[in-house]
């Protein structure tokens, strides 16, 4: 299995209720993300070109 390196958002940081994930996008083919309460627990795996149109659906959220 790929050894994922996990990041937590950095507008994740002043969460008080810790409701994180954590995102892993050094392995090329694919974008790793986890709960940050349980790094053990599952991990959903996503591929790049599905996880661009995630985040920029989000961002448009937000504007």
């Amino acid at each position: 299995m790929s050894h994922y390196d996990f990041r937590k958002s950095s507008y994740s940081s002043g969460d008080a209720h810790g409701e994180c994930v954590e995102v892993a996008r050094n392995i090329p083919t694919t974008v790793a993300v986890r709960d940050t309460k349980h790094p053990d627990g599952p991990v959903l795996l996503v591929l790049p070109g599905a996880w661009r149109p995630f985040l920029d659906s989000l961002h448009s959220e937000r504007a």
